[in-house]
């Protein structure tokens, strides 16, 4: 029998990167998916890939920054499989590597609300749905840049994946006597087709050399914990970052 067999998965962010993955380690696994995304062509070649595989996935066109969207996205889920079993807040980002006084205000507030915010409105949605069933996973994805100061970003972003850690732990507190975990991911350097597209040769390599492991992640090896999070044998785990950066960050 596949690991989550039937079980109910969101993913958001689910279309290209680190979500694809995710979703297709999922379909992989026998779960029926529910793949948020903004981009709506994205999410629904992805559930026609995997309907080939047999997998059952319904491709749900959602800005996660957007309350009324999330809730939306979540009653379809639940009208359709009637329960959530994992939710995987993954969407997030930002567009460029800017100094703090070139972020304007609107800026700070999108990225804040885009990688923070969604993980809130998303997670707000689920829990009545996971307290019903007295069991749930939610997983979160923060970032190395929440966990050491080695990484340059921008300071936003860096921010609110901070807040991400914060949220998770206070989150894990507040519903693990209803059989609900909740834990966070930390990558370092992912190796997807916007990370790669947005650098030369050179920058790449000067960034690996900084790896102990020498290498960056691929999507693939993050889907991957995620899955250990939302399995059986992480049942105990709850309120835990599980911090993937090939040796960048130790703590």
């Amino acid at each position: 029998m596949k690991s989550f067999e039937g079980q109910v998965v969101i993913v958001t962010g689910a279309g290209r990167g680190i979500g694809l993955s995710i979703a297709r380690a999922f379909g992989r696994e026998g779960a029926r998916l529910a793949l948020l995304d903004i981009d709506q062509a994205a999410a629904e070649k992805l559930a026609a890939e995997l309907a080939g595989g047999k997998v059952d996935a319904l491709a749900l066109k959602t800005d996660v920054t957007v309350g009324a969207e999330v809730r939306r996205a979540v009653d379809a889920v639940v009208r359709r499989w009637e329960r959530v079993d994992v939710l995987v807040n993954n969407a997030g980002g930002f567009p460029k590597i800017k100094a703090t006084e070139e972020i304007d205000d609107d800026e700070w507030d999108q990225i804040v609300r885009f990688n923070l915010s969604s993980t809130f409105m998303c997670s707000k949605a689920v829990l009545p749905i996971m307290r019903g069933q007295r069991s749930g996973r939610i997983i979160n994805m923060s970032s190395v840049v929440a966990r050491g100061g080695g990484v340059g970003v921008t300071s936003h972003y860096a921010a609110a994946k901070a807040g991400i850690l914060g949220f998770t732990r206070h989150l894990a507190r507040e519903v693990g006597g209803v059989g609900i975990t909740v834990n966070a991911v930390a990558p370092g350097t992912v190796a997807t087709e916007r990370w790669k597209s947005l650098r030369t040769p050179d920058q790449i390599e000067k960034i690996t050399a900084n790896i102990p492991l020498r290498r960056p992640s691929q999507p693939e090896e993050i889907a991957e914990i995620v899955l250990f999070l939302a399995s059986e044998q992480a049942g105990y785990i709850t309120g835990s970052t599980l911090d993937v950066n090939g040796g960048l960050v130790m703590l």
